[in-house]
């Protein structure tokens, strides 16, 4: 069995990465550390585990685990890392921000690679430690990724997309409440979002030569969960063409799937898939992408990572249904 240990605990992250690891039939869970919840039940705060897991918030870590999973927020797991020395046996899944780009990779002795299964499998396998994706990344990754393997990817790249309140995270703030997110829609870090640096980078991994700029208008939807991406880039070839091309890249993805129907975002809600719609009109590729932002955009995702790190079957515990009504 696999010993986990979570860091930073009380979040809708840790939360979805606790009601997956608690069936995960490789997994047992060591501890949950949270500071402000020490001595509390996991289930009062995550109250839709009541039933399901019986152990306590901890202030206190096991150094004599496999693999840690870091669900702190943006900036805070570096200084976590630096204040807490876990062995370099201890495997590492960070699912903040902190190590995503390529000059953050290396940090206090360990060397993180970006675990984005559908862009670099066998480097996961093997790897000791974990950057996690973004969520609004992972969604608008899985949707260019093909084009740029392709050599395809030579014009701007136009996005929209809304995620849910969780995106946000647990603490309220003035965006997120009930009564001002409700009946509402807004944009914020337009052509900002912190996000576009590990996209360009992956883009580049693939497509050195690619100049294109990605204009990116991320928004807040008045929903709890999930994202919903459309990106249109200028394309030569035919629809049929690039439905052929991303079907043949993605043909060995476990989670990523190619729809010739038009998707929405309750196909994918509660589970680890990303469904991909692809047309083309007036010159434009449109590609549509559909995730859940905790779990295929965060906590599912980190479970694929590791997953593949220990060597198990990608849908190991993963094995999840969404909810089509």
């Amino acid at each position: 069995m696999i010993k986990v240990g979570i860091i930073g605990g009380s979040g809708y992250t840790a939360g979805e990465l606790l009601r997956l690891l608690v069936h995960h039939p490789e997994v047992v869970i060591d501890f949950v550390y949270s500071t402000t919840n020490a001595g509390n039940p996991v289930s009062k705060q995550h109250t839709d585990l009541i039933g399901e897991i019986d152990i306590d918030f901890s202030n206190s870590v096991n150094y004599d685990i496999d693999v840690l999973f870091l669900c702190l927020g943006h900036g805070r797991s570096r200084a976590f890392l630096e204040d807490t020395h876990f062995s370099e046996n201890v495997k590492v899944i960070d699912l903040g921000n902190d190590f995503r780009l390529k000059d953050d990779h290396c940090f206090s002795g360990r060397s993180f690679i970006y675990g984005l299964p559908e862009l670099q499998k066998e480097a996961i396998r093997s790897a000791k430690n974990i950057a996690n994706p973004g969520c609004f990344a992972t969604a608008i990754q899985l949707g260019l990724l093909p084009l740029a393997a392709s050599g395809k990817l030579m014009d701007t790249v136009h996005v929209n997309a809304t995620t849910g309140s969780t995106g946000a995270g647990v603490m309220p703030g003035s965006t997120t409440h009930f009564s001002w997110r409700d009946n509402n829609f807004s944009s914020y870090k337009v052509f900002t979002h912190q996000h576009l640096g590990e996209i360009q980078e992956s883009l580049l991994q693939l497509q050195e030569d690619t100049q294109s700029s990605i204009f990116f208008i991320p928004n807040r939807g008045n929903f709890s969960k999930g994202i919903y991406a459309t990106m249109y880039t200028k394309y030569d070839g035919t629809e049929e063409e690039a439905k052929q091309l991303y079907t043949a890249f993605y043909q060995d993805a476990k989670f990523t799937f190619i729809s010739d129907e038009e998707i929405y975002l309750k196909q994918v809600i509660n589970t680890n898939k990303c469904i991909l719609h692809i047309s083309k009109k007036n010159g434009m590729l449109l590609v549509t992408s559909i995730i859940d932002n905790l779990i295929k955009g965060a906590s599912g995702q980190a479970i694929h990572n590791m997953n593949l790190m220990f060597g198990l079957e990608e849908q190991t515990g993963l094995a999840l249904k969404g909810s089509a009504f």
